[in-house]
């Protein structure tokens, strides 16, 4: 395991809270992925990641971080998981993603992180002791509903259904959590069964909310591993996408209308938000506001 030279973990993010899930500052504690989906943009070669599929943790990750938690002069909200899934499976022995959330437990920061692993359910103590005083918001991505379609196009992360069971367990101690539902397949995932089925099932398993792009994006460096993988798992499926997209960058799914109205319907029926505003809006309003008895 060789670790990565880093001089700074945290980078500035100016939130904004209708066009993407909002944060103050986002980091990586590793570089790379080990996850193996098939469709990852991180692979695209315009990041620069040299072997994508190792994950290597930054070197004296926590130090740095304290550090920069230290010298800040006010608290805000960090978000992990842009670039690596900060659950990949290392966390199990390095703890690094704890780690972190103990540190911004202990300056005051709010926390909030994307993930594809069940294992973001074992840091519910921590998490559940942060929003006492602090935003937190953990967005879990889930793109089959069923476990047999999941496992050929994310190989090697938690079933969906274990994702489902993560999500439940957060939801049980009253994490802020919801389904992070993309990308959407063309030919493969953008059907209106599954859409529904997600959404329904986040509700089940308590979530608060369910975002969606309908689409996927394609460059140089993720579409030929893309291209490989649906030769391999889906025959001819490759060949309708060269057909419907030639070489384009942002793929959208079959019918995104359509989808996205059953995804509405489906959203007003249990009760979900499903726009960035809202769910960020949600995420602030959920946080304890301390009153002074003075």
């Amino acid at each position: 395991m060789e670790p990565v030279h880093v001089k700074h973990l945290l980078t500035p993010i100016k939130g904004t809270m209708d066009d993407f899930f909002y944060t103050d500052w986002n980091m990586n504690l590793y570089r790379g992925c080990p996850h193996g989906c098939i469709y990852c943009d991180s692979r695209s070669l315009c990041y620069r990641i040299d072997h994508f599929s190792t994950v290597r943790p930054k070197e004296n990750a926590l130090a740095i971080l304290e550090g920069e938690l230290r010298g800040k002069r006010s608290p805000g909200v960090v978000s992990m998981g842009a670039m690596s899934d900060p659950y990949n499976p290392l966390e199990r022995r390095l703890r690094l993603t704890r780690g972190a959330l103990l540190l911004l437990r202990r300056y005051g920061f709010g926390a909030a992180f994307t993930t594809k692993s069940a294992l973001c359910a074992q840091d519910a103590d921590v998490l559940a002791d942060i929003r006492r005083s602090a935003p937190v918001c953990a967005r879990i991505t889930i793109t089959c509903a069923e476990d047999d379609l999941c496992r050929l196009i994310e190989p090697h992360v938690s079933a969906s259904s274990e994702r489902f069971a993560a999500l439940r367990t957060l939801a049980d101690v009253g994490i802020y959590a919801g389904v992070w539902l993309n990308p959407v397949l063309p030919f493969l995932t953008d059907t209106e069964e599954n859409i529904r089925s997600i959404v329904r099932r986040t509700a089940e398993n308590g979530g608060r909310f369910v975002v969606c792009f309908f689409g996927m994006t394609l460059r140089t460096g993720n579409r030929e591993y893309y291209f490989d993988a649906l030769q391999r798992h889906f025959p001819g499926v490759r060949e309708k996408y060269l057909r419907a997209y030639g070489n384009a960058y942002e793929i959208p799914a079959r019918d995104p209308e359509g989808l996205y109205a059953a995804f509405t319907d489906e959203c007003r029926k249990h009760g979900l938000l499903w726009e960035f505003a809202d769910v960020n809006r949600e995420m602030f309003a959920r946080t304890p506001v301390q009153t002074s008895f003075l």
